[in-house]
């Protein structure tokens, strides 16, 4: 990814497509998108008053999910470097009356705006694999949990069966750029979509890297086929090398 776009280009690309952002994601998902947000809200900690940081938040999704299926949480912040997206999200937020619970900044992922052992839980949600470098945004995520706390990543993968894998590759190479482009207005933010998820590191390669960054107990979870992954990975109390 280090060849790929730089930063800016990514965040302003997301600017761009904002405001057809989470119709997209419904539409091209199958509504799928929702139900896997659902399933990373079920593996934090069950312990009280958690304090949790999404990262590359997006329109705030994952973030509303975790706070609506998890009570236990007490502080939630949610940082995005597209203006865009946090003003749909900080709507979302207002709607749903979370104003108390939820803080928005506008921030970098490979800066994360916090101390050391800040957070007990660090998530992010389709995003990982839009960073330009993904070994310095682990690295950050793994630096402002607190020992014990929980790193929650959902990304999308190529499914291990062949027939599947086809049909994905298929859909993602011809359907999703088609759909998206026509809805959005802008094609190539969804070509950039399929050629990300194609070439992304997934299963045990992305738990490798996660190892790499200091995470212990990496666990990959399959979702839909395998089309999606939820990938786990915890801060221990001494450095992992």
């Amino acid at each position: 990814m280090e060849s790929g776009p730089s930063r800016i280009d990514i965040y302003e690309m997301f600017d761009r497509i904002a405001g057809r952002y989470d119709l997209l994601n419904g539409i091209l998902s199958f509504g799928l998108d929702s139900l896997w947000r659902r399933s990373a809200a079920k593996y934090l900690e069950p312990k009280n008053s958690l304090d949790v940081l999404d990262i590359a938040t997006g329109t705030g999704d994952l973030l509303i999910s975790l706070i609506s299926h998890q009570q236990n949480i007490r502080r939630a912040v949610g940082i995005d470097m597209s203006e865009k997206m946090l003003t749909i999200t900080k709507n979302k937020i207002g709607s749903a009356n979370l104003g108390d619970r939820i803080t928005l900044i506008r921030a970098d992922t490979a800066r994360i705006p916090f101390a050391d052992n800040s957070f007990d839980a660090v998530t992010i949600a389709f995003g990982i694999r839009n960073m330009p470098d993904i070994n310095i945004v682990l690295k950050e995520m793994y630096r402002v949990l607190r020992p014990s706390g929980t790193a929650l990543i959902l990304e999308f993968a190529l499914p291990e069966k062949i027939f599947l894998r086809k049909l994905f590759l298929f859909y993602l190479r011809n359907i999703v750029p088609l759909v998206g482009g026509v809805i959005s207005g802008n094609r190539n933010a969804y070509r950039y979509l399929n050629q990300t998820i194609e070439t992304f590191h997934f299963g045990e390669d992305f738990c490798n890297i996660m190892r790499k960054a200091g995470f212990a107990n990496t666990k990959t979870t399959p979702l839909t086929f395998g089309i999606a992954c939820l990938y786990t990975g915890d801060k221990t109390f001494t450095q992992n090398c």
